[in-house]
C-alpha cells in the first residue's frame, strides 16, 4: 500500500505554488492545467493549488503578464512549492510614420509649409522692462532694509545702527561676484583646466577664487574676450601652482 501511495506521489499531486512578480501584483492570476482541462486562480499573494500529474503542461496568465508555460516534471512534483515569477506584459504597437502637412523631413523644405504662431514673449510685445533680470532675495531683502514710510522712515535706520545694510550689501556683492566666477567656469570644460593647465579637477573651483580675488580679473571678465579671460586664467595658475606646490 506505501509503495503504491509512493509511486502515485512520483507521478500526481496537489501541486502547491506562488506567482510573484516585481511590481507585486499577483492575485487573481490564472492558472491552467490544459492537459487535464482543470484551473485555478491565485489569492491575493499569488498562492494557488492544482492536481498535476507528470507531463502535464500548466498554463499561467494574467492581463498584466506574459503568458508562462511550465512541463511538470518529476522535480517539480517532488518540490515542496513550485514559485514561478511573472514577466510584465509590454504592449508594443507597429511602427508607424505620421507624415502630418505633407512634411518631407528636409526642414529646410518644411519650414515653409508649416504654418506657426508668433512666439507672445514680454520682447516680442515691446513691454517696458522685457529684459530686465528679476532681482535676487539679498537684493530685495536690501532694499527693504533701506526703505520705509512715514515722517522718519526707522528701517533704514534701524538696520542701519545694527549693520544689517552693511551685511546685506557685502552679501550682494559676494553673490554677484560668484554669479560671474560661475559663468567664466561654464566657458572651459574642466578637461581644458587638467590638461592645458595642470590644475586638479578638485583643484578648478580654488583656482577661480585665486582669480577672482583679483580686481584685474573682473575688469578683464566684463570684456567677454574669453581668449584674453583665458590667457590671465593661465598666466594666474602658475603663480596658483607654485604656490601650493603642484609643480
Amino acid at each position: 500500500m506505501s509503495t503504491s501511495l509512493g509511486a502515485q506521489s512520483l507521478f500526481s499531486k496537489k501541486l502547491e505554488g506562488r506567482v510573484y512578480s516585481k511590481e507585486g501584483d499577483v492575485a487573481a492570476t490564472t492558472v491552467q492545467n490544459i492537459s487535464t482541462n482543470r484551473a485555478t486562480i491565485t489569492d491575493i499573494d499569488g498562492f494557488f493549488q492544482i492536481v498535476a500529474n507528470l507531463s502535464d503542461t500548466l498554463i499561467i496568465s494574467a492581463v498584466q503578464f506574459k503568458e508562462q508555460e511550465i512541463v511538470v516534471t518529476r522535480e517539480i512534483l517532488q518540490q515542496r512549492m513550485l514559485h514561478v515569477q511573472m514577466e510584465d506584459a509590454l504592449t508594443e504597437l507597429d511602427e508607424v510614420v505620421v507624415t502630418p502637412y505633407n512634411l518631407t523631413g528636409d526642414i529646410t523644405k518644411d519650414i515653409n509649409i508649416v504654418k506657426t504662431d508668433a512666439v507672445v514673449t514680454s520682447s516680442t510685445l515691446g513691454l517696458p522692462n522685457a529684459y530686465v533680470l528679476p532681482i535676487t532675495k539679498a537684493e530685495r531683502e536690501l532694499f527693504e532694509a533701506t526703505s520705509g514710510g512715514g515722517l522718519i522712515p526707522l528701517n533704514p535706520i534701524l538696520n542701519g545702527i545694527s549693520g544689517r545694510t552693511k551685511m546685506l550689501k557685502k552679501r550682494i556683492a559676494r553673490n554677484n561676484l560668484y554669479s560671474r566666477t560661475e559663468r567664466v567656469k561654464a566657458f572651459y570644460p574642466d578637461s581644458l583646466f587638467q590638461s592645458d593647465l595642470k590644475i586638479p579637477e578638485e583643484k578648478i573651483d580654488d583656482l577661480l577664487y585665486f582669480c577672482e580675488v583679483d580686481p584685474e580679473f573682473q575688469t578683464i571678465v566684463d570684456t567677454h574676450d574669453r581668449l584674453k579671460i583665458w590667457e590671465y586664467i593661465r598666466r594666474k595658475s602658475i603663480a596658483y601652482r607654485e604656490n601650493n606646490e603642484l609643480d
